[in-house]
């Protein structure tokens, strides 16, 4: 076997034309959902919702949806992300649109070579379920939205899983990027206006487009609803046999490097860690990440009744701000309504159902 056979083809002969590679989608089985820990979430205009992780739900235009990760799969799979449409808009304006995307971290792709004559072919996997049958788009894209490709699938039978598979290309023009930024943006359009539609299909093409004139408008249908699981994206021209397998834990370690939800709702009674008074009203606590986090996260809290315990005495937080930090941990300040005493040690807790802190690095 001559040392010039890449990685893709020597998996896939030497497993019997199986694909092995790994899959440069993470949470692709939907089985991680940090945020919503299942719960439904409304979706509101021109705001980005993430369920399940990693996973990015926006809309722009006068429909709405709930979005949710449910129990709902094909065989070998467990979960899905389930959109319904809760209040319709039959006629888009042309910068409208309703998709859901995911954006892989340059660091991810840089053995893909897009951008160069020697740029690999990739297979898309997925399962979609959905009610309103018709003709929808993929959209790859890269990071700076002025390279794009569409790429066509049909959903042939309503309410029923149906597989697909989408060979895509490299593109051996464009900029797509190898840091730590997203390298390539994938996304599933479900309606879009005018201004995101090209007739351009199956062809790396300049500017950012969604779909094409026969786009199916899913918030057309009242009720309609659209899921989708075991996303895989994969180097090679062969789709894997069955979704590549992942443990949860391996899976929820891929999806700390860009959120890690501290604090869950509805879980009551969680210790923060343990840290120190620097003033009789300031008290900081150090967070050390599971993961090395894609880029310094900012901190997000919702904090009705956290406090810091400290020598007897405890102090409820008025406010929760993110200090200093770095991709390996974040140091975090509860500001106290009542004063306690300055250098005395003492730990976080959280008595309220409502509580969450979270350190969002997302793309």
């Amino acid at each position: 076997m001559g040392k010039s056979k890449d990685l893709a083809t020597l998996a896939t002969t030497l497993n019997n034309g199986v694909n092995l590679q790994p899959n440069l989608i993470i949470n692709g089985d939907m089985s991680v959902d940090q945020r919503n820990s299942g719960s439904l979430v409304t979706v509101s205009n021109s705001t980005d919702t993430f369920c399940p992780d990693r996973f990015r739900f926006t809309e722009n235009h006068s429909g709405t949806f709930t979005i949710q990760q449910v129990e709902d799969a094909p065989d070998d799979l467990e979960y899905s992300s389930k959109i319904t449409v809760t209040g319709t808009d039959t006629s888009l304006a042309a910068t409208e649109f309703a998709r859901i995307l995911q954006g892989i971290e340059g660091k991810n792709i840089s053995h893909l070579n897009w951008g160069s004559s020697s740029a690999k072919t990739c297979t898309l996997t997925f399962y979609v379920k959905s009610s309103v049958t018709g003709k929808y788009y993929i959209s790859i894209n890269n990071n700076a939205t002025n390279r794009n490709m569409l790429k066509a699938y049909t959903i042939n039978t309503a309410d029923t899983w149906e597989k697909k598979t989408i060979k895509i290309i490299g593109d051996t023009s464009g900029t797509w990027l190898t840091t730590n930024a997203a390298g390539i943006y994938i996304m599933w359009t479900l309606g879009t206006g005018s201004t995101y539609q090209s007739s351009t299909v199956d062809a790396y093409q300049s500017g950012f487009y969604m779909g094409a004139s026969d786009q199916t408008n899913l918030a057309a249908t009242n009720s309609a609803t659209w899921q989708l699981t075991g996303v895989s994206f994969v180097v090679g021209d062969t789709a894997p046999v069955t979704h590549p397998y992942e443990s949860y834990d391996e899976n929820l370690a891929r999806c700390q490097r860009y959120y890690w939800n501290y604090l869950t709702l509805n879980n009551q009674y969680q210790t923060m860690g343990n840290g120190s008074l620097y003033t009789a009203s300031s008290a900081y606590i150090n967070f050390d990440f599971p993961v090395q986090m894609r880029a310094e996260p900012t901190l997000g809290a919702a904090a009705s009744y956290i406090v810091f315990i400290s020598n007897g005495g405890s102090g409820a937080a008025s406010s929760v701000a993110g200090d200093y930090g770095s991709v390996n941990n974040k140091r975090v300040n509860l500001v106290l309504a009542s004063s306690l005493t300055s250098g005395h040690a003492g730990f976080g807790f959280s008595q309220s159902t409502s509580d969450r802190l979270y350190f969002d690095a997302e793309l």
